[in-house]
């Protein structure tokens, strides 16, 4: 028989005294008891501290023996949220917000017609599902799943297969995202953009890491943030970011609906820690305006528009050298 583990071996779901406001994490990370990792969970916790993260999921590959070592890991300045990496034989993904000691079976492929049972059990247990580096290259790395089952798409994973934090698997998810979102956003139901650094080694964690407007650091407070598109992605704590939309009197942010009563509409990204970067917009039209930041990295881009020219804008901010610094999830627009 398993040995039973201690509740008080758990992380706690919620860290007191911390509400409303953004905060920054990484939602797939790896120790060693995962295949390539070489971290031991207190590196890992030690390494998000640094990295000045708010919360971390721990995601081992199939399983779930560490879930029970993280409770004196986490602390006041760090939420630590409970998941897994199912690595299926045509595709990854996340489970993330699962119950302690639960493992989602990973043992089938697309052709099994198995992923949505699985999905389902994650999603009765209140967690969320993540399609995981859609574009990895190497045997079963591939997403051959259709996404219209998950919540989330990761479009950036880290340093796995590059030694910079953005290489051409991610420009693949990002335009297979991207694509997607007209025609989601038209149905009522799109599926926003997630950033994580799939540390495996030292130095790795939170490149990238996503920037969540949570009600409170809890678990579940996260979890709806992210499901909501409330966020965005940067490659570093160093870089800030704030887009709104705003028409007449009204004003929505990232993940936000604006009802723009068929007024002209504003759009100012205000951006910091990218020095001579270069801000673009995006719509449904694709990309529609780009402007260069001064030399410091600070700098505000207004853009103006109309439902009737864009159902939504997202905003990429780049280094001059074509890799990502940080990337937005859309403000909606709509007439009503």
């Amino acid at each position: 028989m398993a040995e039973r583990v201690p509740q008080s071996r758990f992380p706690p779901g919620r860290v007191t005294g911390r509400g409303r406001g953004w905060y920054r994490g990484d939602c797939h990370v790896h120790s060693a008891r995962s295949n390539g990792g070489e971290l031991t969970p207190e590196q890992l916790a030690a390494g998000a501290r640094k990295a000045r993260l708010d919360f971390i999921a721990i995601t081992e590959h199939n399983t779930s023996d560490t879930h029970g070592v993280w409770g004196p890991l986490a602390g006041d300045d760090l939420l630590v949220m409970l998941g897994q990496e199912v690595t299926t034989w045509t595709g990854h993904w996340l489970a993330l917000g699962i119950d302690p000691g639960q493992v989602v079976d990973w043992r089938y492929g697309i052709r099994d017609d198995a992923i949505d049972r699985h999905v389902d059990q994650v999603h009765q247990a209140g967690g969320l599902c993540v399609a995981a580096h859609p574009h990895a290259p190497y045997p079963s790395g591939v997403f051959m799943y259709p996404f219209h089952g998950f919540d989330v798409v990761e479009v950036w994973n880290g340093l796995w297969s590059s030694d910079l934090p953005w290489n051409a698997n991610n420009e693949a998810a990002l335009a297979e995202w991207g694509r997607s979102l007209a025609d989601d956003i038209r149905g009522g139901r799109w599926r926003p953009a997630l950033g994580n650094s799939d540390a495996h080694l030292e130095g790795q964690i939170g490149v990238p890491h996503t920037v969540v407007l949570a009600e409170e650091l809890s678990t579940e407070a996260v979890l709806a943030g992210i499901r909501a598109g409330r966020s965005w992605i940067a490659e570093s704590a160093a870089i800030e970011l704030s887009l709104t939309a705003a028409a007449g009197d009204r004003s929505a942010g990232i993940g936000q609906r604006l009802k723009t009563c068929d007024e002209p509409v504003v759009v100012r990204v205000d951006v910091s820690g990218v020095p001579s970067g270069i801000v673009s917009f995006h719509t449904d039209r694709g990309t529609v305006h780009r402007e260069s930041l001064p030399s410091d990295g600070s700098g505000a881009v207004e853009w103006r528009t109309s439902e009737a020219e864009s159902a939504f804008v997202r905003v990429e901010l780049r280094h001059l050298g074509g890799h990502m610094a940080a990337l937005t999830n859309p403000v909606i627009l709509a007439s009503l």
